[in-house]
């Protein structure tokens, strides 16, 4: 047997390693913004050129851009371009959000499942803390359409799974301005605010109880509801413009 000999690695290729871990392992989401370069440098005892050589390859490699003067920003694993067609799309043809709803109703019956599973006692500490917020909400009938985003996010977080939080906040990324739409229109009520806040109540309790069943029938119940207030959301634009 003829054994190659060892190379040792430049410090770039050792930050951009360690940088790519913390990616991959999901202690950044897409959209979060690295640590500037000069805080890089002094976590890693390192001088800035090596710094600013690693984040040059990992911009290469796709999962960051830097931009000029606004930091250095994660991207998704699975966006493929800069402008999210898929926004767009919803933008132009809003029924094509219902085929989004559909899709999330698959998917995050299984992320709050694979939650339940797999939250770590950090996660349990996160969602509760967005719980707490939409509780608070309540009482002066606040909107919690915020909070309501970050609690699918940290769902999918919660499943330790970076694929699907990748996914997710993409998917949430591109249905921004139509949810906020949809929250503004149909969330009015009292009734809707405080259904809304035990659908997501119920969702962390199965959670944090590690049920993962009920979990998972409690995130449907949950986007069935949303499926069907987007309907309404849309035939009421429908018939204001008839």
């Amino acid at each position: 047997m003829k054994f190659q000999p060892i190379k040792p690695k430049k410090v770039s290729t050792q930050i951009a390693d360690q940088i790519r871990a913390s990616i991959l392992s999901g202690d950044f989401s897409p959209g979060d913004k690295l640590p500037p370069e000069r805080e890089l440098a002094e976590s890693f005892g390192v001088s800035r050129p090596s710094v600013r050589e690693a984040l040059n390859a990992l911009a290469s490699s796709g999962l960051i851009m830097t931009n000029q003067g606004g930091g250095t920003v994660v991207l998704s694993l699975v966006e493929t371009t800069s402008d999210n067609p898929l926004s767009g799309l919803i933008r132009m043809q809003q029924d094509r959000a219902l085929d989004v709803i559909e899709v999330r109703k698959c998917l995050e019956s299984w992320t709050a499942f694979y939650a339940a599973q797999r939250a770590l006692p950090e996660d349990i500490r996160r969602l509760g803390t967005v719980i707490a917020g939409m509780k608070r909400n309540l009482e002066g009938l606040q909107p919690s359409e915020d909070l309501d985003a970050n609690f699918h996010i940290l769902v999918a977080r919660a499943t330790h799974n970076i694929v699907w939080l990748h996914l997710m906040q993409n998917i949430f990324d591109a249905m921004k301005e139509f949810q906020q739409s949809v929250w503004r229109a149909v969330y009015i009520t009292d009734d809707d605010h405080h259904m809304l806040y035990k659908h997501h109540r119920n969702v962390f309790e199965a959670i944090e109880a590690r049920d993962e069943d009920t979990a998972r029938e409690a995130m449907m119940v949950h986007l069935s509801f949303a499926e069907e207030r987007s309907i309404a959301f849309i035939r009421q634009g429908l018939s204001q413009e008839g």
